[in-house]
């Protein structure tokens, strides 16, 4: 699936969208160069699980965890926010308990950059976003979903 989108709160609203869609256990891998809007993207889905704090990227801190607490979301718990944009190493993201949330059930896991903690999510259930510049505020974002075991 591919779409564009022509403004933050479009993103954001496309990211509401993907939220009313997932289930505990959901690895979210947002793909994207710098300022591409993952992270705009990250506060749709949360928004669309009705998770009130701001979001914000968690670059330094690696990982954000917020609480669910929705009646319409009870399949999901707990929203992980990743951001592996500076990490050195997956043992970085294991020795802080990411694998007490990744691909667990009653937890979405959204990771921005992917690409760098590959192993950690073999066999998980991935829902693959990538997001493009394209003209002015336009983005590109193509969606799917994939079972990499």
């Amino acid at each position: 699936m591919k779409i564009s989108t022509h403004s933050d709160q479009a993103t954001k609203d496309f990211g509401k969208k993907i939220a009313s869609s997932l289930s505990g256990g959901d690895v979210v891998c947002l793909y994207g160069e710098l300022g591409a809007g993952k992270t705009t993207l990250v506060k749709g889905i949360a928004e669309g699980l009705a998770i009130t704090e701001e979001i914000t990227s968690p670059t330094f801190t690696l990982m954000n965890i917020y609480d669910v607490r929705n009646a319409k979301t009870a399949k999901v718990r707990n929203l992980v926010h990743i951001d592996t944009y500076r990490l050195k190493n997956e043992q970085e993201l294991v020795g802080i308990g990411v694998e007490d949330y990744l691909g667990q059930p009653g937890t979405v896991t959204i990771v921005e950059w992917p690409e760098k903690i590959e192993s950690l999510l073999l066999g998980k259930k991935l829902i693959k976003i990538t997001l493009e510049h394209g003209e002015k505020d336009e983005r590109k974002i193509s969606f799917e979903m994939s079972n990499d075991e």
